[in-house]
């Protein structure tokens, strides 16, 4: 599932022809790099790629005063095709991805073990740090919102709440689970 196709096709199906630059205003606009996987500055490169497979075309070339040329893009019949399969693909697929954390905490040094609970702590305050940054976006972007964008957006804070809950359950546990790896520093793993 690649978000930025989806992002440049459902643009140009939605708000019509658009050349690059338009594009990235509006990316900008709706500060997509804050709540999905789309770097503002992948864009153009991606045009170039939908337009290599067919699926946006050039439609003319613009120019005002003394600005650069720019292309103009429009979606193609195969763009809308490829536009409603991404679409139900981002709503029915689910992406977890795994955190490297987990294998980092199965494979700790144990001759290291007392160095644990403080990188916890840095990571659980790191998650809270995020957690503040989301919410704050979120107020600041409220007004501005449709009902349905609004969910959207906070659905990273409601993903960070769960992530923060799981750390202050493992944090809680953790001495238990050090001493068990205490126990067990001179066997081999597996």
């Amino acid at each position: 599932m690649s978000s930025v196709r989806l992002f440049i096709l459902s643009a140009l199906a939605d708000a019509g022809d658009m050349h690059g630059h338009q594009l990235r205003q509006l990316a900008e606009k709706e500060h997509v790099d804050n709540w999905t996987d789309i770097s503002v500055g992948s864009l153009y490169g991606a045009i170039k790629r939908l337009a290599a497979e067919g699926l946006i075309r050039e439609l003319r070339v613009e120019q005002l005063g003394n600005y650069p040329a720019r292309q103009v893009w429009g979606i193609t019949p195969d763009g809308r095709i490829a536009l409603a399969r991404l679409r139900e693909e981002g709503l029915r697929k689910v992406v977890f991805r795994h955190d490297p954390f987990d294998l980092a905490l199965a494979r700790l040094d144990r001759d290291q073990l007392d160095e644990v609970p403080a990188l916890l702590e840095l990571r659980l305050a790191e998650l809270r740090s995020m957690l503040d940054d989301a919410q704050r976006h979120e107020r600041r972007a409220a007004p501005y919102l449709t009902p349905l964008e609004a969910v959207v957006i906070g659905h990273r804070s409601a993903r960070l709440e769960a992530e923060i809950a799981w750390h202050e359950q493992l944090l809680s546990a953790l001495p238990a689970l050090l001493a068990d790896e205490e126990s067990r520093r001179d066997q081999p793993r597996g």
